[in-house]
């Protein structure tokens, strides 16, 4: 990503809309040409014997190998470098439910981030489906194409019954960002936070304001990481998930805790943790007021959180605060896990991304940030010192060395829980792209 861009994608979280800004966006979308991402040739394609190799006669030589063994569609096409990032348009971003057609800039950006961070081609696919079967049809049906498949911006309760289906139809990686890479980077953070507040995740009280994928997802993995699930109190519009309330389905009944609290007032008083995964302004200061000393806080909506950063300060000057915003500190940033993780995925042939390599690249991100910051991402970042504490709690996602170290953890992972069909690569660690 060039600096022009980089200071773009800043300014996406940490400004408003100005028509400036506006049409800036609109231009890097249109010009040199419109897109953001193109199909490239790897191999020679310039004589006549270079065309009668690649295409016919010679391409018969590699259809049989492969019809002989499917195996070898990993040695004789770009299959096992290649991911779908594949939408119903259903959630896109904050935007709600625009279509399929209306996504595709946003699955574009994201075939571009795993190509700029991790050296995974992907290819955007857009799916008019009218229902979550149809949906589930189509992509198994052309599964076979990729090495893994990112799903993407897909509504919740939908969502968890799409990604479990493929999860079983596949035998590649299927994998929802939008619950587990946020999950694990949240996760990654709240451990350091924590940590850093001198609080233990067993008996942290945890307050989730959300109850959708990514709200579940994260929820999930912190149980995964060492949280008590009793400790934890997920809201959704109507208040307190509890035991026995009507209207909850079976994906947030997994959260409905045995309590008398019922409003978000209730649960934050004395609790060391709040998550935000709703929306702006939901979190007022009162309410932040009566949570415990030294409390972290998530406040992840996007672009405006929960609560603004400098009210959360002023009301509770011992917390840790997380957002979704470039402009804060300790943003929460799926690309620091998405493109790592199926980098580590595809490199060991894992035929799913399991519990076991989701908990091993938190603990991969979490420990990164305790390491120096090297000068570039200094450089990178506009900062003249970063390290490890209230205000740097995750790493930045231009740091490459997110790429060898959470790929190397996703791997090894993969191969100990014993889905990986490869052994783990001779040239892991990667230092960088060029590696892959």
């Amino acid at each position: 990503m060039n600096s022009i861009s980089f200071r773009v994608s800043k300014n996406l979280y940490g400004m408003s809309m100005s028509e400036a800004f506006k049409q800036a966006a609109l231009d890097y979308h249109a010009l040199p040409k419109p897109g953001k991402i193109a199909v490239e040739i790897t191999t020679a394609a310039q004589t006549q014997n270079d065309l009668a190799l690649a295409y016919s006669p010679g391409v018969a030589e590699p259809v049989r190998a492969i019809a002989e063994d499917p195996e070898n569609a990993y040695k004789y096409t770009a299959k096992g470098n290649l991911v779908a990032v594949i939408t119903d348009g259903t959630a896109i971003l904050g935007l709600g439910n625009l279509g399929p057609l209306a996504s595709k800039p946003v699955m574009e950006g994201k075939s571009l981030l795993f190509k700029r961070f991790a050296g995974v081609d992907s290819i955007d696919i857009e799916v008019e489906s009218k229902s979550p079967q149809a949906f589930i049809d189509t992509v198994s049906s052309i599964a076979r194409t990729f090495g893994g498949i990112n799903l993407e911006d897909i509504k919740a309760p939908e969502c968890f019954e799409i990604e479990k289906a493929l999860i079983e139809l596949c035998d590649i990686p299927v994998f929802h960002d939008d619950q587990h890479g946020t999950a694990i980077v949240t996760a990654a953070g709240m451990l350091n936070a924590l940590e850093i507040q001198g609080k233990d995740i067993a008996t942290a009280q945890i307050v989730c304001l959300g109850a959708g994928a990514a709200a579940i997802a994260c929820m999930r993995l912190l149980v995964s990481c060492g949280a008590t699930r009793s400790n934890i109190f997920m809201l959704d519009r109507r208040g307190v998930i509890y035991q026995g309330r009507d209207g909850v389905n079976e994906y947030k009944a997994e959260f409905a805790n045995d309590t008398d609290k019922r409003t978000l007032g209730d649960a934050c008083n004395g609790a060391d943790v709040f998550v935000g995964l709703s929306g702006a302004n939901l979190l007022s200061a009162d309410i932040l007021a009566t949570m415990a000393d030294k409390p972290v806080v998530f406040a992840c909506s996007n672009p405006d959180p929960e609560i603004d950063p400098k009210l959360a300060r002023a009301t509770k000057p011992d917390l840790i605060m997380a957002t979704g915003r470039s402009d804060y500190p300790n943003q929460v940033n799926n690309v620091l896990g998405f493109p790592f993780i199926f980098r580590g995925a595809l490199d060991v042939r894992a035929k799913v991304i399991n519990e076991e390599m989701k908990v091993a690249a938190v603990h991969a991100i979490k420990d990164l940030a305790k390491k120096p910051v090297p000068q570039e991402v200094l450089d990178a970042c506009d900062l003249d010192k970063l390290e490890y504490g209230v205000e740097y709690i995750i790493p930045k996602p231009v740091d490459e060395r997110l790429l060898g170290t959470v790929s190397a953890a996703v791997a090894r992972a993969a191969i100990d829980s014993g889905v990986a069909l490869l052994p783990y690569p001779a040239n892991y660690p990667l230092k960088s792209v060029s590696d892959c």
